[in-house]
């Protein structure tokens, strides 16, 4: 007997029954058995939903007379994605989802990728969506969820609609049937931040780490990758963290595009994971096109990167503030830390090579750094860039240090 791989499917039947019968059948056509979460809160239909929106506000700890009575729609759907994520992390444990596909407009991707994000990386996730064709950050957030442009709103069905439905299900069906759980890996595990302006220094670390068996994750820092990292330093068991790339810390101090809040950089050292830090990618704050770039940070040097991304030249006084800022955060590290500054530049904008180097600057960050930083944290001084062999080396020598220490 063919056991067919299980897909959660997440539509609203009250405002989208036709769409929602529709998208089911096409996941059962490519053979998957489909287990519908209806979180309806207009009214309910019986339309064979394995979560209905009664139970789903049963295990927020309410009902749906009493939802619908909050009368405000923003209310309403918070309580109703609190009982929407229990009952289906529920049904996971007992079926063993291979796959999860929604489609909705605001509402439903509100709703969708919310409880998407709270199931694991590598389950396939795929979200057909009126909202997919700007403004994502907010839905996919640090997961490995699609998002599939609706084209036209999710209002009936026509042959645009179709052909999205039809090929969104064939995606999530596709993966679901080749679907495997991730294992973890056996090998000690480093986390390490970059981009591609300091990809030659990582692509060296990691390269080294992979020879002496370790596992590498890499994460690109222009917003959410440092906000995945730090989740995967909280939630796995990471040996050390080696933070090269700063760029997401300095532009929340600095108003960047790339901000990845406050809590930046603060999960292993709350952990007490061994850490490395450099200050890749400080010499430029991110804005967007040139006349972004202009408007928000007026009378600096700019490179203009691509099309869609200006890097603007930091000076002292960001320095001066992010190094009181890392001073700061380290503070109140459980474990080990290492600061490596690199004195011949930060980033392949910061090298001979660049558009925007400055000798005279990386000394500044290093001098305030070390008398803003708390005393028994080492920071250790190159005279090199941080793109050079020797540099990326002395990195690779500390992770094995850190290493040998804690399995000592």
């Amino acid at each position: 007997m063919v056991v067919k791989p299980k897909v959660l499917l997440m539509m609203t039947l009250d405002t989208k029954e036709q769409e929602t019968r529709f998208v089911s059948d096409c996941l059962t056509e490519s053979g998957v058995e489909v287990y519908l979460l209806d979180a309806s809160i207009r009214k309910s239909i019986d339309g064979g939903a394995a979560i209905t929106p009664d139970q789903i506000a049963a295990a927020a700890g309410t009902t749906m007379e009493e939802i619908r009575a909050l009368n405000h729609e923003g209310k309403c759907q918070a309580v109703m994605i609190e009982g929407a994520i229990k009952c289906a992390l529920e049904l996971h444990k007992r079926v063993g989802f291979s796959g999860i596909l929604g489609a909705g407009g605001s509402m439903g991707t509100t709703l969708g990728t919310a409880l998407m994000r709270a199931f694991p990386f590598g389950l396939p996730k795929v979200m057909v969506s009126t909202m997919a064709s700007g403004m994502t950050k907010g839905f996919v957030g640090t997961k490995d969820i699609v998002m599939v442009n609706s084209v036209c709103d999710i209002a009936g069905l026509n042959t645009v609609t179709r052909s999205v439905f039809r090929n969104g299900a064939l995606a999530v069906a596709g993966m679901a049937h080749g679907y495997r759980a991730s294992v973890a890996s056996d090998k000690p595990l480093v986390a390490i931040s970059t981009l591609g302006t300091t990809d030659k220094c990582t692509a060296r670390i990691r390269q080294s780490l992979e020879g002496h068996g370790f596992e590498v994750m890499v994460f690109h820092t222009l917003g959410t990758g440092g906000m995945i990292m730090d989740e995967i330093v909280r939630d796995q068991n990471v040996a050390v963290a080696v933070d090269l790339s700063l760029v997401e810390v300095n532009d929340f101090l600095h108003q960047g595009l790339c901000s990845a809040g406050p809590d930046r950089c603060k999960a292993a050292l709350a952990k007490g994971v061994p850490t490395i830090f450099a200050p890749g990618n400080i010499d430029f704050l991110v804005a967007g096109p040139m006349e972004d770039a202009l408007a928000r940070f007026p009378g600096k040097r700019y490179h203009i990167h691509n099309a869609a991304l200006t890097a603007v030249r930091s000076e002292a006084a960001e320095f001066k503030r992010l190094a009181e800022h890392m001073a700061e955060l380290i503070g109140e590290a459980k474990g080990p830390v290492t600061f490596y500054v690199p004195l011949l530049g930060f980033s392949a904008h910061d090298s001979e090579q660049g558009h925007l180097h400055d000798t005279t600057l990386p000394p500044v960050f290093a001098a305030h750094l070390k008398k803003a930083m708390p005393a028994g944290v080492p920071v250790v001084e190159f005279p090199y860039h941080i793109n050079d062999e020797q540099f990326a080396d002395a990195v690779t020598e500390q992770v094995l240090t850190f290493s040998r220490l804690a399995s000592a």
